[in-house]
């Protein structure tokens, strides 16, 4: 009982982190794809970030 449970840890402590990349790549899948939905109706993304002394003339 106990030689399964270690074998059982142990593929669980291997397969884990392959599959860390699989996550991070089905999120940014699913912002991307709900960000090009809503610009089909028309909402828009502003950066909040400026440069300085663009809006200023000297």
């Amino acid at each position: 009982m106990d030689m399964m449970r270690l074998i059982r840890i142990g593929v669980l402590v291997l397969v884990l982190p392959s599959l860390s990349g699989c996550w991070l790549l089905a999120a940014g899948g699913a912002g991307a794809y709900g960000g090009y939905k809503a610009k089909e109706e028309g909402y828009t993304v502003q950066s909040p970030v400026k440069k300085e002394g663009a809006g200023k003339k000297d």
